[in-house]
């Protein structure tokens, strides 16, 4: 496998909101031996692959509110629009910063049918996810870039805390057809946990309804309830997980073959048990 290969994997490999670590890690691993190795072609798209698979979200300049970009939103390979806030702005894939943004409306024989679930899908995002303006969190409805027909509802929401060591992100990638009033796509929740280990969740639903509905709150509607099934099954499996698999993995005695009385634990000493004393 060639560094330029290495490289794009480690990109498109990286935890939500972790990118820019990954880049300091690359520079360094690599600025002896190829300083210009970012700037490839290949591993430029990598970046480009990364942050519209991730629907990275990011602050528009003297704004508050955060823009989203993906291959659906897409105008050339730097420049994305958003239809919330009727907006076109330029991305730097390598840096995640937005630039140069200004009024720009798509033109959609669907204009009506995609304002009107933006309508709905603003009440939606603002009771289920965080907006604060620190908050990496958006949504946008535009046209689908994979069919001329359908509508993409995409939702996006990052929360990294570095201090605690943990990472994650949200996705709703969905599209409408509104011929068969059918919605399809998937659901991905990331969770990167990274003190005195490394622990990674990665899950993806795949979507698939039928008889959805012709009208923006019927549409939301069916987003919302697919949106919590999925959270609900995501914490069935993890209370699983713990109670079973995790259970098992478990050590059920210390070496010592006796219980740690845990409120006494400052007083144990590894090394005074290790010499015997």
């Amino acid at each position: 496998m060639s560094s330029t290969e290495v490289v794009s994997s480690f990109i498109e490999g990286s935890p939500p909101g972790e990118l820019t670590e990954v880049v300091k890690s690359i520079k360094a691993l690599t600025s002896d031996s190829d300083p210009s190795l970012l700037q490839n072609p290949k591993v430029k798209a990598a970046f480009q692959r990364y942050n519209e698979s991730q629907l990275v979200c990011a602050k528009l300049p003297g704004g508050t509110q955060h823009v989203l970009v993906s291959e659906h939103n897409r105008l050339d390979d730097t420049t994305y629009y958003d239809t919330t806030t009727s907006t076109s702005f330029t991305f730097d894939h390598l840096t995640q910063k937005p630039s140069n943004s200004k009024s720009y409306t798509h033109d959609s024989p669907r204009s009506d049918l995609i304002a009107s679930i933006s309508k709905s899908l603003a009440s939606h995002f603002a009771e289920h996810y965080p907006t604060q303006s620190s908050a990496g969190s958006a949504y946008t409805v535009s046209e689908s870039s994979s069919s001329d027909s359908a509508i993409a509802i995409l939702i996006s929401a990052t929360k990294s805390s570095p201090n605690n060591f943990i990472s994650g992100r949200w996705r709703t990638m969905l599209l409408y057809d509104p011929s068969s009033q059918a919605l399809t796509g998937t659901l991905s929740a990331q969770v990167h946990y990274y003190e005195d280990g490394n622990v990674a969740l990665n899950t993806t639903r795949k979507v698939s309804e039928s008889n959805v509905g012709n009208s923006g709150a019927e549409i939301v509607r069916k987003v919302a309830q697919i949106e919590k099934q999925y959270q609900e099954e995501v914490n069935r499996a993890l209370v699983g997980m713990n109670e079973g698999s995790f259970r098992g993995l478990r050590r059920q005695l210390p070496v010592t073959r006796q219980r740690i009385e845990w409120e006494k634990v400052r007083g144990y000493s590894l090394s005074d048990n290790l010499k015997g004393k």
